[in-house]
């Protein structure tokens, strides 16, 4: 059988699956030699939850969005921290983005070390909150990213 041939007989779906795709009662099927990943220890899951908000205020929106793509199967607090610190740096790429345009005005120039500020408070205050094991929300967000 060659690509885009289709195996069976009418009543299967393309690739030879019934439709709506195989049924399985015990969960995902993952392929061979995959392992899903594991949950961690609450000690490290305090560990990634603080790196991803010290990593937010050095490379912006670069740790968020690597920690949260990575992490976010790995347990319920590192999933919900790197989310709020995901949400907030991109409020903050906007706000940036914002006022880099009002530079034209002049209220830019002030707008921009006022953010800066912000974004070295807030993130220093997340990533104690985090090391304690305590969750955290980011003041002045926007929920970009839903649980």
């Amino acid at each position: 059988m060659s690509y885009g041939q289709q195996q069976g007989g009418p009543q299967d779906g393309p690739y030879g699956q019934q439709p709506g795709g195989p049924r399985n009662p015990q969960g995902p099927q993952y392929p061979a030699g995959y392992t899903p990943p594991q949950p961690m220890s609450p000690e490290d899951q305090r560990l990634w939850a603080t790196l991803t908000h010290i990593g937010g205020i050095f490379f912006s929106l670069v740790v968020p969005v690597i920690a949260y793509l990575v992490l976010r199967d790995r347990g319920q607090f590192v999933k919900e921290h790197t989310r709020q610190a995901l949400n907030f740096h991109i409020t903050m790429a906007i706000a940036y983005l914002v006022a880099g345009l009002l530079t034209i005005v002049l209220i830019g120039f002030v707008l921009l070390p006022i953010i800066g500020v912000l974004v070295i408070v807030f993130a220093i205050i997340a990533a104690i909150a985090a090391n304690r094991g305590d969750f955290y929300r980011y003041p002045l967000t926007i929920e970009f990213i839903k649980q």
